[in-house]
């Protein structure tokens, strides 16, 4: 029998991945622009979650919610709702307590890579007591979703700290960037970064750790030095700035173990 799968929330990532699935998939957007699709748009939230095995709302995390409440009293028994927005645990457990007071099975869950490359094949992560039930039915139909158990939270917790790494990175990369354009340095700046993110691995993150708890007061000391170089370029140097407070706390605090 072919899986019935809805999706509440039809935008780029949403209508992505459900035009890829090898299943019945049925959704729902409120600004859903009537093209040509694989799935089939529905009228309303109830009408395209009515009977099918897992809902998946692919929203806004300030939607999520509404999301939710749109699907209640509507859904199959025994249907799972995997919520796959952008919001946080606290957000993600809110939900769960909503679905759960309903007598919804219900999963939190991200996405890990950007979705329009690999589409319905973008790897994902979901947690909570409806995860196991969602993957089996999900990756059967085309998906590559991770159930992690039963504690909702987790897979929202896992992509937020993901993010600290690359958005932070990110942003670090931005900000010596525009100062070493300033400097008449852009071009070593870039061809620097692209070598050092290449040698990362596991020993490297171990050293650069230890490192840090035996070198603290000299770092802190260059640190300060390249935010004021920053300021003097006409940036503001927050990221610097952030690093030397987050420097000053491992005297007294350390610095996390390094996975081996």
């Amino acid at each position: 029998m072919t899986p019935h799968i809805a999706f509440l929330g039809l935008g780029e990532a949403g209508s992505a991945i459900a035009g890829g699935l090898s299943a019945r998939v049925t959704g729902y957007d409120p600004v859903w622009d009537g093209r040509p699709s694989p799935f089939t748009a529905a009228a309303t939230p109830a009408e395209a979650v009515a009977g099918a095995q897992v809902i998946v709302a692919l929203t806004a995390a300030v939607d999520a919610p509404a999301a939710l409440e749109s699907a209640l009293g509507h859904t199959a028994e025994g249907a799972v709702y995997l919520d796959l927005s952008t919001g946080g645990t606290d957000l993600k457990r809110e939900l769960a307590d909503t679905a759960a007071a309903h007598g919804l099975l219900f999963a939190e869950g991200v996405l890990m890579a950007p979705v329009l490359r690999l589409r319905e094949r973008t790897p994902a992560l979901a947690a909570g007591p409806g995860a196991a039930k969602a993957a089996g039915v999900l990756t059967s139909c085309g998906m590559d979703l991770t159930a992690l158990g039963a504690r909702v939270g987790e897979a929202a917790a896992r992509k937020l700290l993901r993010s600290i790494v690359v958005k932070g990175l990110t942003a670090l990369m931005v900000e010596s960037l525009r100062v070493a354009e300033s400097e008449g340095l852009g071009d070593w700046c870039y061809d620097h970064l692209v070598e050092t993110l290449t040698e990362l691995d596991g020993d490297v993150v171990a050293k650069l750790l230890d490192g840090t708890v035996r070198h603290s007061v000299r770092r802190v000391e260059e640190m300060e030095a390249a935010a004021a170089m920053a300021k003097a370029a006409g940036e503001s140097g927050a990221m610097a700035e952030a690093t030397v407070e987050i420097l000053r706390t491992v005297p007294l605090r350390g610095v996390p173990k390094a996975a081996p």
